[in-house]
């Protein structure tokens, strides 16, 4: 028994560890709060520099005082920068493309995971090629291309390049999540009698529905938030979208911050909406990869 009692308290972790322990977590939690307040700050300055006047944007306090709230920034975005208008543009812009590279995707992404055909390998391989050139280098192809179909400074045109440059990522996404989906369901609906059409409408397609959701997420972020091929593309004031709506506030020689900053408030809002009503799935959509198979 005495032997026992001392290899039992030989075992029992000592203070030195706790310590270590608490330790590494505080050591954790300081980090963690340094790299939230860095990405927190700017989105704050953001927001309180878009409610104070022009004169007092770069004031000595943080927080502006009485005298300083107003909200017209948010006012002359809208009657004077045109913001209105770019965020319909936008929205229609990033509508189509979301509805255009889902239906191309998912098709494509069923088509190679589930249909042996001559040439699939070199296929696809050449699709995955394609996410290795940057979009900065295609530019003056694309101009020359989107000018011959006449579709230059055009919301259509807009539309065709970023379906054509969000594709290829979308199917190698898409094709990874039905590989990893059982096929025995589609064999047995099959089986059953279904249409290939059946199958992939009514077994497959709500099997992969986290993946789309994700998916559209992020053709949302980028086709939301994308501002080059924009800027190249259109011309007219009245079809800009709303990020080179917002860069043209910038000024040469003096900018009007406030007016800035609210304008960024506002291009920020759906996708902030957007992410706390469907944080959930998006979530499950990222980690259904790691978890299946």
């Amino acid at each position: 028994m005495a032997a026992v009692a001392v290899r039992a308290t030989r075992l029992r972790p000592g203070p030195r560890p706790q310590l270590r322990r608490r330790a590494a977590r505080c050591s954790a939690y300081v980090i963690l709060t340094v790299a939230a307040v860095v990405c927190v700050f700017p989105v704050l300055w953001v927001v309180l520099t878009s409610l104070r006047t022009a004169d007092s944007a770069f004031g000595r306090s943080f927080i502006p005082t009485a005298s300083q709230w107003t909200p017209i920034g948010y006012v002359h975005a809208f009657t004077q920068a045109g913001v209105g208008g770019g965020l319909l543009n936008s929205l229609i812009v990033t509508g189509c493309t979301i509805c255009c590279v889902l239906s191309i995707a998912v098709l494509g992404g069923y088509g190679f995971a589930r249909f042996p055909f001559r040439g699939r390998r070199a296929l696809y391989l050449l699709i995955v090629s394609t996410l290795m050139i940057p979009i900065a280098a295609m530019l003056i192809p694309l101009f020359l291309e989107i000018k011959m179909f006449h579709l230059l400074d055009s919301l259509p045109g807009l539309i065709v390049i970023y379906t054509a440059t969000s594709v290829p990522f979308a199917v190698v996404m898409m094709r990874g999540f039905f590989q990893r989906s059982p096929g025995e369901l589609a064999d047995a609906a099959r089986i059953d009698g279904a249409s290939e059409w059946a199958v992939f409408l009514r077994v497959m397609v709500p099997l992969v529905r986290p993946a789309i959701l994700t998916l559209a997420v992020f053709q949302f972020l980028f086709s939301w938030n994308e501002f080059l091929l924009a800027e190249t593309f259109l011309s007219s004031s009245s079809k800009l979208t709303l990020q080179p709506r917002i860069y043209a506030i910038v000024g040469m020689y003096s900018t009007n911050w406030p007016l800035l900053c609210a304008s960024l408030v506002i291009a920020m809002l759906p996708i902030v909406v957007l992410y706390a009503l469907i944080q959930r799935r998006f979530v499950a959509g990222l980690t259904a990869g790691a978890l299946r198979g």
